[in-house]
């Protein structure tokens, strides 16, 4: 079998481990990026969730910053949307106001190309099309994961790796803990439309969202193959529902352009993690704290983070970052989105560097040396 060496290896390209790829390599890191599909940005693109919730805390001020404020100012480049002028359009430097959130919508393939591009300024060795299938372990310490692509069989093997599957399959391969979550059937859809309900693009190209299933079909267990299935081929007869209803000559002018390339599952599995966030965290101050993070769904005071939930309880050499970290209830559904994926991918990128670094585990890092070169916009009070 085929052998490959890095310092820090992200498994998952979304935009969790985009961001934690970047940072890695950007610390100066030998940094690998393993992604099953031939995409990257996960549910963003190819699940075509293609909105870039806020960065801000909905009443004029920003809270994330660093990769996740270059991502949403890049993602643009390719597509019709633009960044809020209020919050300084692609270049930034205007102020936000109250009310005006900064989030912008994105073209889902535009999206792929920056995030390629970003991939490369960095350096990073990307692998598209390569299925993790096994773990090495030594112990608690994950050694290696094992590749198949058109190469056979590659022994990929890192000081630190970073669980961004957005599934925790990594953590769950090497013997960690891993827990599970329901989700609701919430089917998006690019298409051709006469009377786009969402967002209009040049025309008639458009990208909506079904209403949400609330009892009718519930997804449980993200490790049962059968149910994956249930899961695509229900949103499948939902939008056929939709278009069945028109007559034939409706049917020229109202169509489906583009599926979905992978399950619209916003929660699947977490971390066993050192601290598990399960409730509202504005009121609280974490000695090792990350930063703070935006409520996505209304204008409230940001909850602040603990770098604890990113380590695994179980496993030594290795971080989560993105929907997959140790967040439950209330807190899975703040921390499971873009911004916060990409943020969070950002701080386990840094932090790997620095165990690698430094001979340690993400665990037992120097906390001060994390917190002076994370993105944050400033010190909870």
């Amino acid at each position: 079998m085929c052998q490959k060496n890095y310092d820090v290896v992200v498994c998952g390209g979304g935009v969790a481990g985009i961001s934690a790829a970047i940072a890695a390599a950007r610390q100066g890191m030998k940094t690998a990026l393993i992604e099953k599909q031939c995409l990257l940005g996960g549910l963003a693109t190819s699940g075509l969730i293609y909105i870039y919730l806020p960065l801000c805390d909905g009443y004029g001020n920003q809270v994330l910053k660093g990769i996740s404020e270059e991502m949403i100012r890049r993602c643009v480049e390719y597509g019709p949307f633009d960044v809020p002028e209020s919050w300084g359009g692609p270049e930034g430097g205007n102020p936000g106001i109250s009310g005006k959130r900064f989030q912008c919508c994105f073209s889902p393939a535009g999206f792929t190309l920056t995030l390629d591009k970003m991939l490369q300024e960095a350096g990073v060795d990307l692998w598209l099309d390569s299925m993790i299938i096994d773990a090495e372990t030594n112990g608690r310490d994950l050694r290696s994961v094992t590749v198949a692509n058109a190469s056979g069989q590659v022994k990929v093997e890192a000081k630190c790796f970073v669980d961004a599957t957005g599934s925790a399959y990594v953590v769950q391969i090497a013997g960690g803990k891993v827990f599970r979550h329901e989700n609701f059937l919430t089917p998006w859809v690019v298409e051709n439309s006469e009377n786009p309900e969402w967002f209009q693009i040049d025309g008639s190209l458009h990208v909506r969202c079904e209403g949400a299933i609330k009892d009718e079909f519930k997804y449980q267990n993200s490790d049962n193959g059968k149910q994956v299935t249930g899961f695509v081929r229900k949103s499948w007869e939902m939008l056929r529902k939709r278009y069945d209803v028109l007559s034939e000559e409706k049917r020229k002018k109202n169509y489906p352009v583009h599926l979905p390339a992978m399950p619209q599952l916003r929660k699947i599995g977490r971390i066993n993690a050192l601290y598990t966030l399960d409730e509202p965290t504005q009121k609280i101050r974490f000695e090792d704290s990350i930063g703070l993070i935006p409520d996505w769904r209304k204008a409230s005071e940001p909850w602040d983070t603990p770098y604890r939930s990113l380590i695994p309880a179980d496993l030594n050499n290795l971080l989560a970052a993105g929907r997959c970290m140790g967040t439950a209830g209330e807190a899975w559904e703040v921390y499971r989105v873009i911004p916060v994926a990409a943020y969070t991918g950002e701080v386990a990128g840094l932090a790997a560097s620095i165990a690698v670094k430094d001979g340690v585990t993400p665990a037992d890092i120097d906390f001060k040396k994390l917190k002076s070169k994370l993105p944050g916009t400033g010190e909870k009070a």
